[in-house]
């Protein structure tokens, strides 16, 4: 058998079920391709049953306020890619008459969608032959053909593309990247490959050198760097203060509290003295709760050492683009999931 028709083989027996692939809607489709990007089927799979029942349509996700779209993406991170679902479902009604373009050149027009999903949608719903590659697919091909170029760098991305779109199946191009995606996913897995039930072992050149812990090579991995943010959770007469976060970056758009950033961590005193606290404080009485324990959240090229300072004043401070919250309405603001399980564990929501 050729190596599509044993990928296709070994899917159609060991594949999970799962709800977009009972359908050829272009929606639920795109849908189900933006929420498993970077992230686990079993953490994206309730995230899709959301979704779709909030928002059965694309109609109705396009006509959805912004700040609700990003709640209801809450705790997935990556939130631009909730903004950029939203701004494509706009494009789809506007640009489209509201029907999912057949094509891969225009799907390519969408906010949000590259080349990976454009693939995936042209071939999972109108089953044109365009060949998926994601990092199942790299893991694949790298190690069944023995393929050593970095997935991370230009030459690396053209050559697998190329290879990918040589051996996709071009009668059933849908099931061809269905199986494949799967076939790493659940058996060329990256750690502790089941090798020895693997249908692909007798030709597989990484089995055979002994490079299947290296296999794909990626090079010069991204430097991460640190970040203290210390966050001020003022309550007042009237609620608690959040801003909405403005201009380019992964939490536009969300809320959180005023917060003091340092590239260099900082005593208490220092946080004190800085001009933020200062200013919010304005040499007014208050109370404060013991500090929180330092906690850490990683971001893709970041890691984020956060601690919340609580404070009770007797006066409402008011500055531009400060909001005043009703304790009972913290529920529902969009918040990054690091001050969402904060909030939770004081008992605030």
């Amino acid at each position: 058998m050729e190596f599509s028709e044993v990928l296709i083989d070994w899917y159609q027996k060991n594949h999970r079920e799962l709800p977009w692939r009972t359908s050829e809607d272009p929606y639920y489709i795109w849908l189900s391709e933006i929420i498993l990007q970077q992230t686990r089927v079993a953490q994206g799979l309730p995230y899709f049953y959301r979704f779709t029942e909030k928002y059965p349509s694309v109609y109705d996700l396009a006509n959805a306020p912004t700040d609700e779209v990003l709640k209801l993406w809450q705790g997935l991170g990556y939130y631009s890619r909730a903004r950029n679902l939203h701004t494509a479902a706009k494009q789809v009604v506007a640009d489209f008459d509201g029907k999912f373009p057949e094509n891969y050149k225009d799907l390519l027009s969408l906010k949000g969608v590259g080349p990976y999903t454009a693939a995936a949608i042209a071939s999972f719903a109108f089953q044109l032959p365009h060949a998926v590659v994601d990092g199942n697919v790299y893991r694949v091909l790298a190690r069944y053909f023995g393929v050593d170029l970095p997935i991370n760098r230009p030459t690396g991305h053209k050559y697998f593309q190329k290879l990918a779109d040589e051996v996709l199946n071009q009668k059933r191009p849908d099931l061809h990247n269905q199986a494949i995606m799967e076939f790493g996913a659940l058996q060329c897995k990256p750690q502790n490959p089941d090798c020895h039930s693997c249908p692909l072992s007798s030709g597989c050149e990484a089995l055979k050198s002994n490079t299947i812990r290296e296999l794909p090579k990626k090079e010069g991995k991204t430097k991460v760097k640190s970040e203290w943010y210390h966050y001020l959770v003022i309550e007042t007469p009237d609620g608690i203060l959040m801003n909405q976060r403005k201009g380019a970056g992964i939490w536009e758009g969300l809320f959180d509290f005023p917060r003091i950033v340092s590239s260099d961590k900082i005593s208490f005193t220092d946080v004190q003295n800085d001009a933020l606290w200062l200013k919010m404080i304005d040499n007014q009485p208050f109370e404060l709760a013991p500090s929180s324990q330092e906690m850490k959240h990683r971001l893709s090229h970041r890691l984020l050492h956060i601690q919340f300072h609580r404070l009770k004043l007797t006066f409402t401070p008011r500055f531009q683009g400060i909001v005043v919250v009703d304790p009972e309405e913290l529920t529902t603001f969009a918040v990054p999931i690091v001050i969402h399980d904060w909030m939770s564990s004081e008992g605030l929501i």
